[in-house]
């Protein structure tokens, strides 16, 4: 069996200083860590997860584009 250390939103936010709308939207993306619904009020983060996501971030040579913005998409 094995045991997964999971984190609340205070202390995601405290790792990741992005806004809630901005890790909200990435995940819809599929770009971060999906939350984990405890109850209907209460959601987690998986830690392991949030951690490799960083590393990911680290190790990325390509600079990060700002959310929705796609360079083949014509202008308007």
């Amino acid at each position: 069996m094995t045991f997964r250390t999971l984190i609340n939103r205070k202390k995601l936010l405290a790792m990741i200083p992005l806004s809630d709308r901005t890790i909200y939207n990435l995940e819809q993306r599929g770009e971060f860590p999906r939350r984990i619904a405890l109850t209907s009020r209460n959601v987690a983060w998986d830690l392991a997860e949030i951690e490799a996501w960083v590393e990911s971030r680290k190790n990325c040579s390509a600079q990060a584009m700002r959310p929705g913005y796609h360079p083949m998409a014509e202008p308007v």
